[in-house]
């Protein structure tokens, strides 16, 4: 734990016109208001904020993050406001401390769509003010760090949510010292088994080889001292055990196979000496083919500059080596902070820092327009984890695009119309599937055509965030009136089920509740199978229960049950009036009711003691019964609403429709609807069968579901007495 001197000193050694006295009052006001609260593990709470502001001090920030760290719980947690903090400091220290109050009370893991709209506004918060986001790392490091005092419950929700978003978005913002540690530290939270497991296989190395560390490193510095540099810097290190596990992973080799665990820094002053040392290494070691990255001619979108190399070292060890200037060294190690990080009382001019707000700056316009959280945050996580490769245009154009990339996310990255009229592709000269994934200097051509609009299907093909939201985009506004008038059937039936109505007012609150700018955005997800009509009606009833179709009709429709005797249909097979159908008993549950030619009867024809012959009664039935139809239709335009319109011609209702396959020339479709009986289930699959645009139909069970009574999702009714 520092004093508030301690901590001015840190300041000075770098800032030495740093306002102590600000520092030192914000110290007191921090103690002063957290007085008499305690951390878990027993410390007084101010010893928090005085560790994340250590933190950020390390990283030589500038007086107001230092004063928003030291302040950062105070309007969250104590009877501190906005207003005390304006007048005690500044409008600017403030407007710092209530944005990163406003990200701590965001709950990142929460349910999906929560969690996405909540992912958005930190993101939102990030490109106002990168300072917010400096300090919310911070204080997630300082959390991580003392994880142990927490329960086991939150140590692996805070220990998940730093691994899927803090930590790539530390490096993301070129803080890899930072999202290395959190990684590790959530490593061990989430499998302490596995960090135990190569912590220990590494100790054993190091015992059976000595300090390969120090070895290379007295390498290396001969090499240079022998060629004159003799003012470069070398630094040398094992890679963290999260880093070695994810490489484990991700090329499935034992330890024992891995080959560069280790890691060399050579830091030199000018760019030119870059060159130098790597023609020096490669003339005393063999270079690993394939494993030569230039970031110096091709920067990372981060800002991240260096020459990356990988040798044979002593006794055939592979290891990683990075070349690059001090001021390069500067950018790769404080990322986002050296835009904002002190030397001499003034902030440092670096030519290679780059302010990543630029860039999320970029990308929150591509997605303000639509609404979409959950797609936000798919681009984000998309963007943030991946490494990138480099392309051209025919015009010598450079194209970043992450690895894994097609012609398509070329296109797109060109531009919108491009990607959307992209019909195939050239890459160096030969033409090539526009599933192909690109490589690392590969020339790409893009060939349009008037007229072409994107495939459902590229949906599954691109690698970007950029490319999947102008597809989406594209596709429902191909098919956004056609989906909104589905929308709308699916809506009603579904709020039928619980005695409500699809009013424009409940629509709109529902679309509020998914992040969606419209009830009309909201019915054209609905029609286009992306949101469920029942999940709507949960998400804004969750104490109603929805209507099951057995409460309806099925307790005066069955003949052959005794009075009070429970019974379900079986969900394997659907049964409708018209079907001959039997009971199977389920002693201490009822009786399940399927059609006499289910595949699960098979299981009980050894036990006709649990056998019912049941029948239907005589007459009109309510439009109730469930039943499923597959149907394969042409990808056209009207063919779904045509579709719609011949079953809605037989009476019968749409419950919900799913995509099973989207081509560009067809779709297959999982259609559920709510009938009377089985003649009426053949009038619909007549009428569907005479359709020019249906390539084929049939009726869909499933004998998997129904083979337990537990898989039975129904309600179970009741025969009256």
């Amino acid at each position: 734990m520092i004093t508030a001197d301690d901590l001015i000193g840190l300041i000075r050694a770098y800032n030495p016109s740093t306002n102590a006295e600000q520092i030192a009052k914000a110290y007191g006001f921090c103690q002063e208001m957290h007085e008499g609260q305690f951390r878990r593990s027993g410390e007084p709470y101010y010893t928090h904020p005085v560790a994340v502001a250590r933190i950020l001090a390390d990283q030589h920030l500038d007086d107001a993050t230092i004063i928003t760290a030291l302040l950062h719980d105070t309007i969250e947690d104590t009877k501190a406001s906005f207003g005390d903090v304006e007048r005690m400091f500044s409008r600017e220290v403030a407007e710092l401390v209530d944005g990163v109050t406003k990200l701590t009370n965001l709950q990142l893991s929460s349910r999906v769509n929560k969690q996405a709209e909540n992912f958005r506004k930190l993101i939102m918060a990030t490109s106002k003010d990168i300072r917010v986001t400096l300090v919310k790392l911070a204080d997630r490091l300082h959390n991580m760090r003392t994880i142990r005092s927490m329960t086991p419950e939150k140590q692996q929700q805070k220990a998940l949510e730093t691994m899927d978003i803090y930590a790539p978005l530390a490096g993301r913002m070129g803080m890899h010292w930072l999202r290395e540690e959190l990684e590790d530290l959530a490593f061990q939270v989430l499998n302490p088994d596995g960090r135990k497991s190569i912590m220990r296989r590494f100790i054993k190395l190091q015992n059976e080889t000595g300090d390969v560390v120090q070895q290379i490193k007295g390498d290396l510095l001969e090499e240079l001292e022998r060629a004159g540099l003799e003012g470069a810097e070398i630094q040398g290190r094992a890679k963290k055990p999260y880093s070695i596990w994810r490489k484990m992973q991700n090329k499935e080799l034992s330890f024992s196979r891995l080959s560069d665990i280790y890691g060399f820094r050579v830091i030199v002053d000018h760019e030119s000496d870059c060159y130098r040392v790597l023609g020096l290494i490669h003339q005393r070691w063999r270079a690993v083919p394939g494993r030569f990255k230039d970031y110096i001619s091709q920067p990372k979108s981060n800002g991240y500059r260096s020459i990356h190399t990988t040798v044979s070292g002593r006794n055939a060890r592979r290891v990683e080596v990075q070349i690059r200037t001090k001021s390069m060294h500067q950018v790769a190690e404080k990322g986002a902070a050296a835009t904002w990080s002190y030397r001499d009382g003034a902030r440092v001019d670096n030519p290679f820092a780059l302010d990543p707000s630029t860039w999320i700056s970029s990308l929150t316009e591509r997605f303000s327009s639509e609404g979409d959280d959950g797609e936000f945050l798919e681009a984000f996580k998309l963007e943030m984890y991946t490494d990138q490769v480099f392309c051209f245009s025919p015009k010598g154009d450079v194209i970043k695009l992450p690895r894994g990339a097609t012609p398509i996310d070329f296109a797109y990255a060109i531009h919108t119309r491009i990607g959307a009229a992209c019909v195939s592709a050239k890459v160096d000269g030969i033409r090539v599937p526009l599933w192909t994934r690109l490589r690392n200097g590969q020339s790409v051509q893009i060939i349009t055509a008037e007229g072409q609009t994107p495939p459902a299907s590229w949906i599954d093909i691109v690698a970007t965030g950029r490319a999947k939201t102008a597809i989406r985009r594209s596709l429902r506004e191909f098919d956004r009136e056609k989906f909104i008038k589905l929308g709308k059937e699916f809506a009603r039936v579904a709020f039928e089920n619980v005695n409500k109505k699809a009013t424009d007012r409940a629509l709109k609150t529902a679309a509020k509740h998914y992040g969606l700018p419209s009830a009309d955005e909201l019915l054209a997800r609905l029609g286009s199978s992306e949101i469920a009509a029942r999940d709507v009606v949960a998400e804004l009833y969750p104490n109603l229960k929805v209507r099951d179709t057995d409460e309806v009709g099925p307790t005066v429709a069955l003949m052959g049950l005794e009075p009070g005797q429970k019974f379900t249909h079986g969900v394997c097979c659907n049964p409708l009036p018209g079907e001959r159908i039997v009971g199977i008993i389920f002693k201490g549950h009822g009786v399940v009711i399927h059609t006499i030619d289910c595949p699960n009867l098979l299981h009980y024809e050894t036990q006709m003691d649990r056998w019912l012959d049941l029948h239907w009664r005589d007459g009109q039935h309510a439009a109730t019964h469930p039943a499923q139809i597959i149907t394969t239709i042409l990808n056209g335009a009207g063919v779904m609403g045509r579709i719609c319109t011949l079953i809605g011609d037989q009476n019968a209702n749409i419950s919900d429709i799913h995509f099973l396959d989207r081509k560009p020339d067809y779709f297959k479709l999982l259609v559920e609807l709510e009938l009377r009986d089985v003649s009426q289930l053949h009038m619909v699959l007549t009428a569907l069968e005479a359709e020019s645009d249906v390539a084929e139909v049939s009726r869909h069970r499933n004998p998997e579901l129904g083979r337990d009574i537990d898989s039975m999702n129904g309600e179970w009714g009741e025969i009256g007495v």
